[in-house]
């Protein structure tokens, strides 16, 4: 291994630009899910434009970024060293494909804010970004989970 790869095969450039795409996710994660456990009620009104009055509607989303907060956890880790940690990637990703999918939905339906369309092309430029990393992991021979 010369000094311009890293163990996996990966180029140095392409593994740092991979560090900082894990690390901004991370970071974007937490941008949301800070403000989300500690004041639900106000980033609901944001996302959706109306107040959250239901308590176990509350708690559902509450939870939700819970998990958006342990996902941000999991990009952490991944930053540290993308050649690991695969499986973390994977399921943010399904989950932030799955989120913005449902959330674009609730827009076009007048169900969510303009707002929505933030956190909807934000994670639509995760998932793209994470689309390429497994390419790239894949083209180099890397197991992808």
């Amino acid at each position: 291994m010369n000094n311009t790869e890293t163990a996996g095969g990966m180029g140095r450039g392409e593994f740092s630009a991979y560090r900082a795409l894990f690390l901004i996710s991370a970071l974007w994660n937490l941008a949301g899910a800070v403000p989300g456990i500690a004041d639900s009620g106000g980033m609901f009104a944001q996302e959706f434009g109306r107040t959250l009055t239901d308590p176990v509607l509350l708690a559902v989303y509450r939870g939700a970024w819970g998990t958006a907060l342990l996902y941000g956890f999991g990009f952490l880790m991944v930053a540290y060293n993308p050649l690991r940690h695969t499986g973390v990637v994977l399921m943010g990703g399904i989950g932030k494909a799955l989120f913005a999918l449902n959330l674009f939905s609730m827009y076009l339906n007048g169900w969510a804010s303009d707002f929505a369309i933030v956190v909807i092309a934000g994670d639509a430029l995760f998932v793209a970004g994470f689309v390429v990393y497994f390419l790239r992991l894949h083209r180099h021979g890397i197991a992808l989970v």
